[in-house]
């Protein structure tokens, strides 16, 4: 139902990977980013959804930092 929202990394590095195969590469995705330093935030649905909005109240207002 909700389109495969929490592999949106990998979406992104492989835009033509049916959407099936997401879960199984993620694994290696995530190891990467760990191997270089790179945020790889992953979670429930209702806590990825209020973090994104946070930012982007929080950005929204002057005096918000990126």
């Amino acid at each position: 139902m909700t389109g495969n929202l929490s592999h949106q990394i990998e979406h992104h590095l492989f835009p033509d990977l049916p959407s099936n195969r997401y879960a199984e590469i993620a694994p290696k995705v995530r190891e990467l980013c760990e191997r270089f330093g790179l945020p790889y935030t992953t979670g429930p649905l209702l806590r990825q959804t209020a973090s994104v909005w946070k930012r982007v109240l929080r950005l929204a207002f002057p005096g918000g930092t990126g």
